[in-house]
């Protein structure tokens, strides 16, 4: 098998996984939260810095809503068991980046690894995200040449992978639609609030601090967790479908 291939098989056995291995690394932020202690010894500079966190965090999740807002049925997906794509994505994110999803997740994993105050961990996260993509976006591109020759070729040639390039930016073609935010994006937003609860919860284990919770994390995360269980619903009875979404 040549690298070529392999780099294939690999990217296309992380793509089918991408949601689940990321958890592989959770040992790694337990340990790192092992002396987790109050930023600088200052409870307020601390909570300065949970809200810079969430901020990283919140633009990635941003990065998401802007992209699957505007894109078509069939394409930016969740789907796992093989790749797919009605239409080549190539306006609105897709005219600055070839892979603003992937982006955004970079960005939310970001905000996670900064919470631990560790720079190792932060580190690891990068590296890893860097392998484990760089698979994917392999295997992702692969794909959409032999759907789409040379429209993928003429795109790809003036849209970077990774870092935006906003003066390319092209209007999207559909109108924004949060019907369809809501029906993809829902989990990723209580996933991501759920983790930086767990987060929170943990490093004050170490740090001493329990049973006490922080209230303003405790309401975020019931909110979130709220209407995680109503959108959860909405979507099993079709009231966030779409046509052509």
């Amino acid at each position: 098998m040549t690298f070529k291939d392999q780099l294939l098989s690999w990217g296309n056995f992380l793509f089918r996984w991408r949601s689940y291995l990321p958890l592989l690394f959770l040992p790694l932020f337990v340990l790192a939260l092992k002396d987790f202690n109050d930023l600088m010894g200052s409870e307020t500079f601390d909570h300065l810095w949970e809200v810079f966190c969430l901020a990283v965090a919140g633009s990635g999740l941003s990065m998401r809503v802007l992209t699957v807002g505007y894109v078509p049925a069939h394409t930016s997906g969740r789907n796992t068991k093989r790749q797919e794509a009605g239409t080549l994505n190539t306006t609105g994110m897709y005219s600055a980046v070839r892979h603003p999803l992937y982006l955004g997740n970079f960005l939310i994993w970001l905000g996670i690894a900064l919470f631990a105050h560790t720079w190792w961990l932060v580190l690891i996260a990068i590296l890893a995200f860097w392998i484990y993509y760089e698979r994917i976006i392999f295997a992702e591109e692969e794909f959409l040449r032999t759907r789409f020759g040379a429209e993928f070729e003429e795109w790809a040639g003036r849209t970077p992978t990774f870092v935006p390039a906003f003066r390319n930016w092209k209007t999207a073609t559909l109108p924004f639609c949060w019907k369809s935010v809501l029906a993809r994006e829902h989990s990723t937003l209580f996933a991501t609030i759920l983790m930086f609860f767990s987060l929170e919860v943990t490093g004050d284990f170490f740090a001493g601090k329990m049973p006490r919770a922080d209230l303003g994390w405790v309401l975020l995360t019931s909110v979130a967790s709220v209407g995680y269980i109503m959108l959860r619903w909405m979507k099993k009875k079709k009231l966030l479908s779409v046509e052509g979404r």
